[in-house]
């Protein structure tokens, strides 16, 4: 097997954070929970209202998409470097992302690991045999006929190859390292988005119906507000970014499946009508996030990662690994 199917290896010594996937990880895993805490309140059914108003998934689902597919290159190059059998390590990950993603489903029908772990074992795994290349060349195509058909399956697969081939080439090493390459990138989004926009517009179709151009737009305002905290990121703001979402990226696996619990009892317990009322939904949403962000802080500071991240690292390596900063 020729060695570039491989993403590129990172030395064993290396074991920093890129601090701006954490940041981005938080900033999302906010979004997420603002775009469905009415329909988790509702166990998945429809409200008589657009769930948060006009609040919009679309700036949270793609980027944890993207961002899964940068995790799961990310491990595999490490995984390259420690044991005979890489692909195993992360065919273990996914099939423990399955089995949480199945008792999630049961509190919450319209969580989102069970497909992240279907499509990771379809697509992400046999593509670590691909060429970086033909990888790229799959999430461009992936991609657009995936915004065609009106996303699905297919919009998380070519996201997916997309995040693993920006590991593969080795752009995600390099975004902390200047603003110039985001900036740019985002005015190109941006013009993009306004384009399409304009498009979707003069069509004159029914705009409470997706379609190829208004998705596309969605997409590439992703793109724009993906690229504006990377730029953000190297501005005199990063230390307050980095210290509100940082540590709600780091623990985004437990934060994620505990935000599902605390909706359904500040709905159920407490009688809170989340599901009837956006500024009740609203206020819960911050309240959750603020004890989360603070829960998230204080447990960093003696472990490791944090507590579902670790049982799932656990699973993947399959053996027990250090949870306390303390631990040698």
């Amino acid at each position: 097997m020729p060695r570039e199917a491989l993403p590129p290896p990172s030395h064993p010594s290396d074991r920093s954070r890129i601090i701006a996937l954490d940041v981005l990880r938080g900033l999302t895993l906010c979004e997420i929970l603002l775009a469905n805490i009415q329909l988790i309140a509702n166990h998945g059914t429809a409200v008589v209202t657009k769930p948060m108003g006009d609040w919009d998934p679309w700036l949270g689902l793609p980027t944890f998409s993207l961002l899964f597919g940068i995790g799961f290159s990310l491990l595999l190059g490490s995984a390259a470097n420690r044991v005979p059998r890489p692909r195993l390590v992360l065919l273990r990950r996914l099939v423990a992302l399955l089995a949480i993603g199945l008792v999630h489903m049961l509190l919450w029908p319209g969580e989102i690991l069970t497909k992240y772990a279907i499509v990771g074992m379809l697509v992400l795994l046999p593509s670590s045999w691909l060429p970086r290349w033909a990888v790229a060349g799959l999430a461009a195509a992936l991609i657009p006929a995936a915004l065609i058909g009106g996303g699905g399956p297919l919009l998380i697969a070519g996201l997916f190859l997309l995040g693993s081939a920006l590991v593969r080439y080795g752009v995600v090493e390099k975004i902390e390292r200047s603003a110039r390459g985001p900036l740019l990138l985002g005015l190109a989004f941006a013009a993009g988005a306004a384009c399409a926009l304009w498009a979707a517009a003069g069509t004159g179709a029914d705009t409470t119906q997706p379609s190829f151009t208004s998705s596309l737009a969605d997409l590439l305002l992703t793109g724009v507000y993906v690229c504006a905290l990377l730029v953000l990121l190297r501005t005199p703001l990063r230390p307050a970014l980095q210290a509100v979402f940082a540590p709600l990226g780091r623990m985004a696996l437990t934060n994620y499946l505990t935000a599902t619990l605390l909706v359904l009892a500040a709905g159920h317990i407490l009688g809170l009508p989340i599901g009837q009322s956006a500024r009740t939904a609203f206020l819960a949403a911050g309240a959750i996030l603020a004890a989360q962000w603070l829960v998230s802080t204080l447990w960093l500071r003696r472990y490791r990662q944090g507590p579902l991240e670790w049982l799932w690292r656990w699973a993947t390596w399959a053996h027990r690994p250090p949870l306390s900063r303390a631990a040698t």
